[in-house]
């Protein structure tokens, strides 16, 4: 293993070498692990919110129709991380230990494992991409654009998922930068493609030049083809770094099988399903809270649709400083530096909900602005702030949740922590939601999240 060559990965060395880690050396290295995480965390967002703004541009049913799919979409999101975070754990664990030779191993059987997975995955997602308007109870104006979307995003799921994995795997040993870097790269390319890909082709007047500027028109179509695209691109880059160049875990110039092995699997299992199944049952609730938003109308879809956009502007630290408290509970474990562990748990779960109480305020003061950045239509702009504002209380405590859930994450501990959350959304969210929304509609909505 070569020597330490940035300050993040000489805080992290000293702990495989079980050497002290003063309170500012601690505080130093969540900010410097949480900060590119927050980064990759704000692009991944921000194309969601490229999307939606674009889509929006062209009236409220190209919006509902993204906004319909999109909790399926998290859906498929959530089962491709929980696997990739299955292998990646074991990795942190092994980093920790200073076994790089066996993190190796696992990251070249994790590979093959994914892959497999996530083509399985794409497949049903295409199967079902067609009648899933219908069983949201959309309406017929919005369901050929919702199908061709959730298809189109199916048929990508294997770019996706390796990029998940190539993200996960560096930054559970330590490297937050180069998956930030890439997941930027991939906001801009997506923004790129989009500007070509959805709109026709234009006149525009630059400074007095008249330009014709060109485009597919293409609509959904084409929002949906420049976001995988620009995904597969960004895999294609984080997997090459990754085994190519990354030292830690290079696999060029290691040989070794790519066919798992039964301790592997067996432990990626035990990560990784109750992960699966709380992905599977949180986002199961929010497909059936659009099933409950999809008879209010088109206009409370999309109010919906970009409300929950423009909210995770306000909680992607907490996923950014969640992913750092993986990476440091993983290696602490496996170091076996349990109060040191604990340390950093308080340091991040507190830091995060200082963090997300302001970012809170913000979204209260600034919520009409945010959503008519995404829409011009007037009834969505009022709608979707009046329930933005109802959810901006809840941040705080949303970044605790979040933190702490990253943290057990890291000490492969994800049993317990996924009962709580699916008591927390199917006991409390869906059932007041249900009683809520024919008096209240999509505020009665907002106010059981």
């Amino acid at each position: 293993m070569s020597q330490p060559s940035t300050k993040t990965e000489l805080l992290l060395s000293r702990i495989r070498e079980k050497k002290p880690l003063s309170i500012r050396q601690r505080l130093q290295l969540t900010a410097m692990l949480s900060f590119p995480a927050i980064v990759a965390q704000f692009s991944a967002i921000a194309m969601q919110y490229i999307d939606a703004s674009m889509v929006g541009s062209l009236g409220a049913e190209p919006s509902a129709a993204i906004g319909l799919v999109s909790t399926s979409t998290w859906l498929m999101w959530g089962l491709l991380s929980s696997c990739a975070t299955a292998f990646s754990v074991q990795v942190a664990h092994q980093v920790g230990a200073g076994n790089f030779d066996r993190a190796r191993s696992i990251l070249r059987q994790s590979i093959l494992s994914v892959l497999s997975f996530s083509i399985v995955l794409g497949i049903i997602g295409m199967m079902i991409s067609a009648p899933l308007p219908s069983w949201l109870r959309a309406d017929s104006s919005i369901h050929n654009d919702a199908s061709t979307y959730f298809f189109i995003f199916s048929l990508f799921l294997p770019a996706l998922q390796l990029n998940f994995l190539g993200g996960a795997m560096l930054r559970c040993a330590g490297n937050m930068k180069v998956p930030s870097m890439l997941n930027v790269m991939m906001c801009v390319l997506d923004v790129i493609l989009n500007f070509f890909l959805i709109f026709p082709t234009r006149e525009a007047d630059l400074w007095g030049i008249a330009l014709t500027i060109p485009g597919a028109g293409m609509g959904v179509k084409g929002a949906a083809l420049a976001t995988v695209l620009a995904e597969t691109v960004t895999a294609t880059a984080m997997i090459c770094y990754l085994c190519c160049h990354y030292k830690p875990l290079r696999l060029r110039g290691h040989r070794g099988s790519f066919i798992p092995t039964r301790s592997i699997l067996r432990q990626a299992t035990k990560i990784g399903v109750p992960i699966g199944l709380e992905h599977m049952a949180i986002c199961g609730a929010q497909i059936l809270l659009t099933f409950i938003v999809a008879p209010l109308g088109v206009v409370a879809i999309a109010a919906n649709a970009f409300a929950v956009v423009a909210e995770s502007l306000c909680y992607m630290p907490g996923f950014g400083i969640g992913e750092a408290a993986t990476t440091l509970s993983g290696q602490c474990l496996g170091a076996g530096r349990r109060k040191l562990m604990r340390s950093f748990g308080h340091i991040t779960v507190g830091s995060g909900m200082v963090v997300m109480g302001v970012l809170g305020m913000v979204l209260y003061y600034f919520a009409p602005y945010i959503i008519g950045i995404m829409s011009p239509v007037e009834d969505i702009r009022i709608l979707g702030a009046e329930i933005l504002r109802i959810e901006a209380w809840a941040e705080p405590m949303f970044a605790a949740a979040i933190i702490t859930y990253g943290f057990f994450v890291g000490m492969g501990r994800t049993i317990l922590p996924s009962i709580i959350n699916l008591g927390s959304i199917w006991l409390v969210r869906l059932t007041l939601a249900t009683l809520l929304v024919s008096t209240m509609g999509l505020k009665g909505v907002w106010i059981c999240l």
